[in-house]
């Protein structure tokens, strides 16, 4: 596990907000990308579009499309607009997504911790898909979730900070009590801007870029289990701009 440092003033906010936390859970949830953070989904990207470089193309597109597109529009669509720009056949679009809800397994370790969580906090998934494919691919954790909130549900696609509050109103919990386990470098900014306590499960080891580092970056989700309890978190940003 990979810890970002904070500033000064940064830690000693922390401090102040630590040394107020009751013992205990330190959150009250933990919420989580799905395709990314909890599901191996990279083979089936390769599988599908017939070579490693033009699955991982067709995959970058995708996601950039999706976190470029504020409100919704159907999943599917914007799978193969992807495929164009990344000069995949853009017929492949449903076939790829129905490996997505039929073929996908999560990470080797993630049942066994989400259960373990599951026994101290609410746990739930926060995804850019359909309705109908967030249910199915979510029950491919092998875990049951206490909510599984999709860009169709809350009419927008992450970044935005619809399905992140949709998420958390459902569960009934503040932001500040929330740890969101990220998938990818814009989903940390957009986490964050919400309210939540951020880390990154960097399984496919991204570059960060230039965006403001997460509480830490995770190798395995084994590592999650000790972040989600420990008392030494600094307080989440919030971002102060228009959210439109």
């Amino acid at each position: 596990m990979r810890c970002s440092a904070g500033s000064g003033s940064a830690a000693a906010r922390g401090s102040a907000v630590n040394a107020a936390r009751p013992s205990g859970p330190t959150y009250d949830a933990v919420l989580f990308d799905l395709f990314t953070a909890l599901l191996d989904s990279e083979p089936l990207w390769r599988e599908v579009a017939g070579s490693a470089a033009a699955g991982a193309t067709w995959r970058e597109e995708s996601s950039r499309l999706a976190y470029s597109a504020g409100r919704y529009r159907p999943f599917v669509e914007t799978i193969a607009q992807a495929a164009r720009l990344a000069g995949v056949p853009p017929t492949l679009a449903a076939e790829l997504v129905r490996g997505m809800g039929e073929q996908l397994g999560p990470w080797p370790e993630a049942p066994g911790v989400l259960r373990k969580l599951r026994e101290r906090v609410r746990i739930g998934v926060v995804t850019n898909c359909s309705e109908e494919l967030g249910q199915h691919a979510a029950g491919r954790v092998g875990v049951d979730f206490d909510t599984v909130v999709t860009a169709e549900a809350a009419g927008a696609y992450k970044p935005r900070p619809e399905p992140y509050r949709l998420a958390l109103d459902r569960l009934g919990v503040q932001p500040s009590r929330a740890l969101f386990v990220a998938g990818s470098p814009a989903d940390i900014t957009g986490a964050r801007d919400a309210g939540m306590y951020v880390c990154w499960h960097n399984r496919l080891r991204l570059p960060l870029g230039e965006r403001e580092p997460p509480l830490a970056q995770l190798d395995s989700l084994e590592q999650l289990l000790a972040l989600a309890s420990s008392a030494s978190v600094e307080p989440p940003m919030f971002n102060s701009g228009s959210t439109e």
